[in-house]
Order: C-alpha cells, then structure tokens, then sequence
C-alpha cells in the first residue's frame, strides 16, 4: 500500500534507442481502448479500496499507443480527432477512471506543443511521446486566489539579450504546485510559470527527475484516490531557454485549447456513469433479493427497479451522445478556426460537461437505491463510483456551465476564452 506524503521516483528515466509505441488509427485505437478498460475495470475496485496507485496500468496504456495518437502525423503520430480521442478516454475510464484521469494533462499538452511549440521543441518532445513517454502537470498552485492564479516564476541566469525565453540562456524554475495529476508517473512535467515576476505566462519542460523537482504523493482525496495528484516541488531547477514555450499567446486568437481539455474531463465522467450503471446491472440480476410487493421472482424484474434503470440509461446515454457531438464540434471549429466555431465548440463541451456531472452522479448515487441493502457493505466498494464522480466533476462547477449556455441561449454571447470552458 502506499503511503501518503512518500517521495516516488516512478518514471524512468527515458533511455535513448527505445522503441516506438504503436501508431494506431481510429478504429484499432477504439478497441485497443475497449480492450484495456476491461482488463483495468478488473482490480479497479481493490486499487481504490487498498490506495494502489496504478503503475502497471499507466505502463500498459504508455505500451499500448493510446498515448501517442494525437501527436501530429508530420512528426509520425497518427493525429486522431478530438471525437475518437473521447470515446478512447471514455472507455479507459469505463473501467478505471483513475487511469483515464492520470494523462489528461498528458493529452493537454501534447496540444500545447503543437500549438506553441517550436520546431526544435516538438521534434524532440513528439519523439519522446512516440517512445512511451508520458508528460505529467505542475499548473494549479493551492495558495492561489483562484484557478488562473499562479506565482510561480522563471528567472534568467547570466546576462540578458533579446527578449522572450532567447533573451537567456538558461533560467532558474522556483515554486510549489498542487493538484499535480500525472507528474509522479511522467517523463516530462510541464511547469506554467510567469516569466520574470509579473510577465506573460509559459510552459517551462522539466525532466521528471531533473535536479530540484520533488514530486510528493500526498493526495488525499474520498474519490479518484488513485490519480496521485499531489504537490509537485519547484527549488531552483534550471531550465534552458529551447525547454521554455510561450502559453500565454494560447488565448490571443480563436482556439479550442479549452474546449479540448472539457471535453476529456466530460469523457472522464461519462465513462464512470456507464461503470457504475453496469456494476448495477450486474449486481441486481445476480445479488439483489426483490421486494416482497413487487411479486417477482428477481429483483431485475420489479417494475419500480426497472424504471429507476430506465432513467438513468437515458441520463447515461445523454451524456455519451453530447460526448460525441461535442468532440466533432471540436473538430469541426479546427477545421476552420474563427470565433464562431471555436465558441460553437466551448459550448457543445459545455453541454457535454454539464450533462455527464449529473450522470455520473446521479448514476453513482442511484446504484444503491436500485441494488438495495446487500450493495451497501464497504468490502464491495461501490461507493467509489459516487465518489469518483463527486471528486472529479469538481474541476469545473457544472453551474458555469450551464450559465454559459443560458447566455448563448438569451443574446448569443460566446463563451470567454480561458481553458476552463
């Protein structure tokens, strides 16, 4: 069992000559990813129950090519859409959402390399992601006044010449970051650090076990126990000016930034509302004992059961169709980028987002209410699919959502451009 408050060293270092992962298409992603959820869906209840973090699995989808199939197809990935990326990310975390969680940022910032990146940049850090690794997230800080709040900083050694990260040769990281899913089992963890004390906000990419990174499992959530989303240590790491990408440019122009991020969080839930409403399913045709009144022989049979099933299918596949459609409106506004399509896009997620929230909750509530008293013990843990939900959709209040929505609906106002629509 692992102990909060442990310093890991998990991710190996990478090794040069490594092999390349698969490059999968649409169609081999999807059932390598149905494939996987399966296999992890089977010790998810005893990793959640015991606090086993995942390290097996996060091997198996590093192996798998899962992770690799957004990297543009000029740097030899297989650059899948943003729809076939949900329904992967969906059925991973069908069977474990704690897996499915740990390479969100991975994914983010894959799209940040491709959209700010340089050429140097993505050739290498793209080469590395086509060799298994995984990148992980030093971005929320816990003494912030808000989300977009950050004061870690970038500071330049030696003279200054130019400007932007080249006006350096090489800076100094300093600063502590929380909620940092992904960085204990990454190669690469990319900082958000203001550049100098108050400039514009970039991504510094720091090597796992880089000098001065301290990476500290102390996440002690009730739900997504397993994600280790702890602190991450910043204390004087240097960082040369070629590893330094500008993110602040990211939100200058129409984007879908944001937009993709939502909606593999929206994947996220909806995975658990489809897992929890199958471990219902399972467990009332084989353990449950029906209700005297209903007069049926197996509690699958009484009526009241059946509709309380029947309703929360229908949020299930509410939620899983806006998924979908979402993750094409994403498409689509890449396709042609402007304002229109990239505010089209924020809220098709938004609609996504709103709708899985309650689904997952819902449906993570309501098991015990179809299941009865035997689905209650804690050796069981069913609880986890309520408590995975609650814990996750609290990224982003479902209610901003939903405003935004209202908004659009009213006069037509597109949603703001930051990533948390």
């Amino acid at each position: 069992m692992t102990a909060l408050h442990e310093v890991h060293e998990l991710a190996e270092p990478l090794a040069p000559g490594r092999a390349d992962v698969p490059v999968l298409g649409p169609n081999k992603a999807v059932e390598v990813a149905r494939e996987l959820g399966a296999r992890f869906a089977a010790g998810s209840a005893e990793r959640d129950r015991r606090r086993l973090l995942p390290t097996e699995q996060l091997e198996q989808l590093s192996a798998s090519g899962l992770l690799a199939v957004t990297v543009p197809r000029e740097y030899g990935g297989a650059d899948l859409s943003a729809e076939t990326l949900a329904e992967v990310v969906r059925l991973v975390a069908a069977g474990d959402p704690n897996v499915a969680q740990i390479p969100h940022s991975h994914f983010v910032y894959v799209n940040v390399l491709r959209e700010q990146g340089t050429a140097s940049q993505k050739e290498r850090l793209f080469g590395d992601v086509l060799g298994g690794a995984r990148f992980g997230n030093a971005q929320s800080e816990i003494r912030s006044k808000h989300v977009r709040d950050h004061a870690t900083t970038l500071r330049p050694l030696g003279p200054r010449i130019g400007s932007g990260p080249a006006r350096a040769a090489e800076w100094v990281l300093d600063g502590s970051k929380g909620y940092c899913t992904g960085a204990l089992f990454a190669h690469w963890i990319p900082v958000l650090a203001h550049l100098d004390e108050d400039g514009p906000l970039h991504v510094a990419w720091v090597e796992r076990n880089a000098p001065g990174v301290t990476v500290i499992d102390d996440w002690d959530g009730v739900g997504q126990r397993t994600t280790a989303s702890g602190t991450v240590r910043l204390d004087q790491v240097r960082v040369p000016s070629d590893l330094i990408t500008p993110y602040y440019l990211t939100f200058e122009r129409p984007q879908t930034f944001g937009a993709f991020a939502q909606l593999l969080h929206a994947a996220i839930d909806a995975g658990i509302a489809r897992a929890a409403l199958a471990d219902a399913a399972e467990f009332v045709t084989t353990r449950s004992r029906p209700y005297p009144d209903a007069e049926v022989e197996r509690a699958a049979d009484d009526p009241l059961v059946v509709h309380a099933f029947g309703e929360i299918e229908l949020q299930v596949r509410t939620a899983e169709a806006l998924l979908a459609e979402a993750g094409r409106a994403v498409d689509r506004a890449n396709d042609d980028l402007n304002d229109s399509t990239a505010g089209q896009a924020s809220l098709a997620v938004a609609a996504a987002r709103a709708a899985a929230t309650t689904a997952s909750v819902d449906a993570g509530s309501r098991l015990f209410e179809v299941c009865g008293t035997r689905s209650a013990l804690a050796s069981l843990v069913l609880d986890r699919h309520w408590r995975n939900a609650r814990i996750h959709t609290l990224h982003d209040p479902a209610g901003w959502k939903v405003q935004h929505l209202g908004r659009y609906a009213i006069d037509g106002t597109l949603p703001p451009r930051h990533g948390q629509v």
